[in-house]
């Protein structure tokens, strides 16, 4: 920077050239001027303050390994969803939070939306894994029968 501007390079002329404002290279020779290298080195962004504190982040996470349906919980199905854990953050922690912001929030977490398998009314799988073990071979060597021979 000071060998761009005591090469008498006006900072109009500099600002144009790096495609900047004129006030920006103006900022970056007063903190040049007053520490050096230092004051043009690049400076982190902070950022918003977590809403949550590492121990709330710990329960959340820990809800997951629960059903949602347990006494805990309430819920009448056994389903995680962003709308779910905003509503009990919020009970639980006095902290709202966007429902749809949490579902990022999670996944950078590993933890992603899982669909509960949905299964007929009066399932039985042990009469399932009957039916395919016994019905169906036997269903397919009737439709075997069946179908005519070619000569």
């Amino acid at each position: 920077m000071d060998r761009v501007l005591n090469h008498g390079r006006p900072a109009t002329e500099v600002a144009r050239f790096l495609g900047l404002h004129e006030r920006t290279v103006r900022r970056w020779v007063k903190e040049y001027e007053a520490k050096g290298d230092e004051g043009l080195a690049a400076k982190p962004q902070r950022g918003p303050k977590p809403k949550l504190t590492a121990q709330q982040e710990a329960e959340i996470l820990s809800w997951f390994a629960r059903n949602p349906t347990e006494a805990e919980f309430g819920f009448a199905t056994e389903l995680w969803t962003g709308v779910r854990v905003a509503k009990l953050i919020e009970q639980r922690m006095n902290v709202r939070m966007n429902s749809n912001y949490l579902i990022k929030w999670l996944r950078d977490r590993g933890i992603t939306s899982q669909m509960v398998r949905r299964r007929p009314r009066g399932h039985n799988q042990q009469e399932m894994e009957r039916w395919q073990r016994e019905e169906w071979p036997r269903i397919l060597k009737k439709r075997l029968k069946m179908q005519p021979k070619s000569s």
